[in-house]
């Protein structure tokens, strides 16, 4: 019998992992390529769609000469992105600028402005409160400011769907994807006239909807040729890149809680419901009649990335000397809002900071002052879900790149006071090619694929004397936010 395999392929924050899964859930292949993000000006972040599928071409044809699979054993594609990254394209498909990515804050006044005018309104239909992280503001931003590119839209796509577009020709996106537009009427699950009226946007615009598992074309004979894919190869339409981190995970059940270590950080928890909320950022699971509603703080293993391209070193040595240093750095605080944040304050003017450097503190001193802002600013994270009543398990699986280090998943063990399951492999390519087993009846269902494919590795206890320790200096971590945000509104 011949052995099936499912291709799947995520593009992070900095780089693309495609990964070639047996029907057995078995990892045949994987491979990863990074592409840059630029920062024209302060706040802003862009990234150019071509060197996306770049990345695809280069990263398809490693998995496939490291497995020796031939392309036509391959049973079908999917593809998974960040959600809120927009691409805008005129009537032939055109690029017209760079992808203003999600953590991009240059839309601060468009943001206050719809505040002002529509804030109950965008609630109530997208469950979320405007941010410069959504679309919808990222939007208003361009038609004010490059009239132009506007005049020239005429379809909207979101990364992965870009990209698919470009494997099969079909314009289309998915539901989940959707609620991260805020463009969407998530009650309704249609696109939003209300909110596109907000900004004058053309519904017309806007891709069809599938959902996630649905099929959406073939691989097109020009992209096959440039992928090394047979031609007619099914693709599946594919979702956000948390949805399939979860699925990986085997997250997959009400009350499972998840601790993200990616580009951003995020805690979502398994409901049955979502909880609309200002503090809350709420999306549909891919198994049917439930949501993982979460917080986020926005800069997370980014914070990692950027101190180490910025003062050197790779990521085992910067581990390596943050593990001589005890808990809590030694008074030194690190503040990981370098695009602003989330969770709790909202806020895309906050910026990040060193605080309580002495004379005798070393580069291990700062190593580790940056592993712990992140997890203090998860436990903030933490906080905030269980001031809403949203119950979980007593214990979280951990994913992203950063759950790699052992050092980094105590510290967050030892922050949130719980303990931390960290999978074998949580990768979102890993979890799109789970999603495209199950369209495909490779698998049953979501649960068999979760069985079949999500392996706990290991597990992490927290220390209970570190975990008070760490509660308390949280308090001064917070009073630190409270004397510095007034500043950076001057």
């Amino acid at each position: 019998m011949d052995m099936k395999y499912l291709l799947g392929v995520d593009f992070g924050g900095g780089a693309s992992k495609a990964t070639l899964l047996e029907e057995t859930g078995r990892i045949a292949a994987s491979a990863s390529s990074e592409y840059p993000t630029s920062y024209p000006k302060p706040g802003w972040a862009e990234q150019d769609p071509e060197d996306w599928y770049r990345a695809i071409c280069v990263n398809i044809g490693a998995v496939l000469e490291k497995s020796g699979v031939s392309p036509a054993d391959i049973e079908a594609v999917c593809l998974d992105a960040p959600t809120h990254t927009a691409v805008l394209c005129d009537g032939d498909g055109k690029v017209l600028r760079p992808a203003i990515y999600w953590t991009d804050s240059r839309s601060t006044a468009e943001t206050a402005a719809l505040r002002g005018q529509a804030d109950e309104l965008i609630l109530e239909q997208s469950f979320h409160r405007v941010d410069t992280i959504w679309t919808l503001p990222q939007l208003a931003w361009v038609k004010a400011h490059e009239p132009e590119v506007w005049s020239r839209i005429r379809m909207i796509f979101f990364a992965k769907d870009y990209l698919r577009w470009r494997l099969t020709g079909q314009f289309a996106t998915d539901f989940i994807e959707a609620q991260g537009s805020m463009l969407f009427d998530c009650r309704k699950n249609a696109w939003s006239p209300e909110l596109c009226g907000l900004i004058g946007l053309d519904l017309n615009c806007l891709p069809p909807l599938l959902r996630p598992s649905d099929p959406a074309g073939t691989v097109l004979p020009e992209a096959a040729a440039q992928l090394g894919l047979r031609p007619g190869t099914p693709v599946i339409c594919g979702t956000t890149d948390t949805a399939m981190e979860i699925l990986a995970s085997g997250a997959i059940r009400k009350g499972q809680m998840t601790v993200k270590l990616a580009t951003a950080g995020r805690i979502c928890v398994i409901t049955q419901q979502p909880f609309p909320s200002r503090h809350l950022v709420n999306y549909s699971h891919v198994k049917e009649g439930l949501w993982y509603p979460g917080t986020a703080t926005k800069s997370a293993a980014a914070s990692y990335r950027w101190y180490r391209d910025t003062f050197g070193e790779d990521y085992r040595s910067l581990d390596e000397g943050a593990a001589t240093i005890p808990p809590g750095a030694e008074g030194l605080f690190f503040h990981p809002y370098l695009s602003g944040e989330l969770t709790p304050y909202a806020d895309p003017l906050l910026q990040g900071s060193f605080v309580g450097i002495r004379a005798g503190h070393t580069k291990a001193h700062f190593s580790r002052a940056v592993l712990e802002g992140v997890a203090y600013s998860l436990l903030a994270c933490k906080k905030e879900l269980e001031g809403l009543g949203i119950a979980h398990e007593p214990e979280g699986r951990i994913i992203g790149g950063g759950a790699k280090s052992a050092l980094w998943r105590q510290i967050v063990s030892d922050m949130l006071g719980i303990p931390l399951l960290e999978v074998e492999n949580s990768d979102s390519s890993l979890g799109a090619a789970m999603l495209a087993g199950v369209s495909r009846g490779v698998f049953s269902d979501f649960d068999q694929a979760a069985s079949a494919c999500s392996r706990i590795r290991s597990r992490t206890e927290p220390d209970n004397s570190v975990h008070e320790f760490y509660r308390q200096q949280a308090a001064i971590y917070e009073k630190i936010h409270d004397a510095l945000a007034p500043i950076y509104h001057l």
